[in-house]
């Protein structure tokens, strides 16, 4: 009997613990889809692509680019907000997203209550750029004009309240001149204006912009970091012209908020390795961004850096939303 007894017991202790097989699959175990709030073609998306397909062979899953453009990413982040905190679903930012905030009257998102960031994934200047057969042949020329006839003078940007933006309105304000701000739905529809002559000026992302300088369609007059870039060594900066000219563009990847720690933890691990690849490393490098891969810590405060810092200036100035 108690022989029996004991069996029972062991039984009833297995049945209580659950099958062996229970645990969790490993993720991903289906396609993961990143959100691009840009059109294809610009830095975003060209990024989004790039670490795409690197960690697509790490997972040994697809990873799915999805475009969806407009309302300077608020349509993207919106979509990202409401989707499950699983993992599945992850968006690559540029550094408009915590902007935004003061761009509109009221987001259909918390800034931060409703994402995760995962990590900080690049940066680079931004680059003033010209036609090929413009007759402007360096910073000075454009801001001699500016001065000479006040508001002649316009420039493409992808969005208002993007970094593209903001680098147009700090020039404005540093060199004191009056130039037109034309926003864009994205870097490349203002590349597109501008080698369509719609437009005299644009700054774009580095990214977006070397195909075409490679490809001589346009010329660059100045890039946006307070020294010369490595991948444009003969292109000065802008604060050789304009003293304490400084800015530049970053890219991160957010989730939805509320994501287990646990899954926040292995997405950052898995894109910065991706980002330290050689292959991604040397993409990136030609594309004139430089690889960071920080901590979702990292990110999350560079985040609330950049609120802090532009908020102020973009309501000083009066941007809004177009």
């Amino acid at each position: 009997m108690a022989s029996w007894f004991r069996i029972l017991v062991a039984a009833v202790a297995l049945l209580a613990a659950g099958p062996a097989t229970s645990a969790e699959p490993a993720f991903p175990t289906r396609p993961v889809h990143i959100f691009v709030p840009y059109p294809a073609g610009g830095a975003v998306d060209i990024l989004a692509r790039t670490l795409g397909d690197a960690v697509s062979r790490t997972w040994g899953q697809s990873v799915v680019v999805e475009n969806r453009p407009g309302a300077g990413g608020v349509i993207a982040s919106q979509a990202l907000a409401t989707s499950p905190p699983d993992g599945y679903t992850l968006m690559v930012v540029a550094s408009g997203h915590p902007t935004n905030a003061f761009l509109y009257a009221k987001l259909p998102y918390d800034t931060f209550k409703d994402f995760t960031p995962i990590s900080l994934l690049a940066s680079s200047p931004n680059i003033l750029l010209v036609r090929k057969d413009s007759p402007f042949k360096t910073l000075g020329d454009v801001i001699a004009e500016a001065k000479a006839k006040p508001g002649s003078l316009s420039f493409g940007h992808a969005g208002n309240g993007t970094s593209t933006h903001l680098a147009g309105e700090l020039l404005k304000g540093l060199a004191k001149i009056d130039i037109t701000p034309i926003p864009y739905k994205g870097g490349a529809p203002a590349i597109n204006d501008l080698l369509a002559g719609q437009i005299p000026l644009s700054f774009n992302n580095g990214p977006e912009s070397v195909g075409q300088l490679e490809a001589g369609t346009v010329r660059a007059l100045a890039v946006t970091s307070a020294s010369r870039a490595s991948f444009l060594p003969n292109v000065p900066s802008m604060a050789e012209t304009v003293p304490g000219y400084d800015t530049e563009v970053w890219w991160g990847l957010l989730a939805p908020g509320n994501m287990p720690p646990e899954l926040v933890a292995k997405l950052s691990h898995d894109f910065v390795a991706a980002l330290n690849t050689e292959p991604v490393k040397e993409r990136l490098s030609k594309l004139g961004a430089m690889p960071i891969g920080s901590t979702p810590q990292q990110f999350d405060a560079r985040i609330h850096a950049d609120y802090e810092k532009w908020g102020p200036i973009i309501k000083a100035a009066g941007i809004k939303a177009e």
